[in-house]
């Protein structure tokens, strides 16, 4: 295995990382946090978070892993052997389709739903309920892609090496 290939396996990891670490304290913590307190302050809290986390740094932690576990994995196809291929493909397969896809398919238009309610609102209240549940059962979903990613990209290190 190469030096930029192993390079590319160490920046995905940390990535991948990166975001599993972000959407397990949304699941852990942050949106617990937020249902216990009034629908309008959770509301209000939840629209700054979206806004303040479309960040350049976040953005390409996000899209950039993605990008990079593909570059990984097709540079290093020819090189790596037949464990590191499946791990590095089941890795790079559960970030994109786990972490970006279920974010931009499911969490993306949740957060573009709360974003025009007025906080203090029924409309508000009700939106409220349904996106603790619906928003909160996709980032466990993209929570778990993103743990197993990791885990599959490590042991592509460790195999391949």
């Amino acid at each position: 295995m190469n030096q930029l290939h192993i390079i590319l396996l160490v920046i995905a990891v940390l990535g991948s990382g990166l975001m599993a670490g972000l959407f397990s304290s949304f699941s852990n913590f942050i949106m617990k946090s937020l249902a216990n307190i009034s629908s309008a302050s959770g509301i209000s809290a939840m629209q700054s978070i979206n806004i303040v986390i479309v960040r350049p740094v976040f953005l390409l932690v996000f899209f950039g892993t993605g990008v990079i576990c593909l570059l990984a994995l097709v540079l290093g196809w020819p090189e790596q052997n037949t464990m590191a291929r499946l791990f590095g493909s089941m890795g790079a397969t559960m970030y994109i389709l786990g972490g970006l896809g279920v974010t931009l398919a499911f969490n993306v238009p949740l957060n573009n739903r709360l974003a025009v309610v007025e906080a203090d609102s029924d409309a508000g209240e009700k939106m409220w309920k349904i996106y603790l549940v619906k928003w909160g059962f996709w980032n466990h979903v993209r929570s778990l892609a993103t743990i197993l990613s990791t885990l599959f990209l490590v042991l592509t290190v460790y195999c391949a090496t």
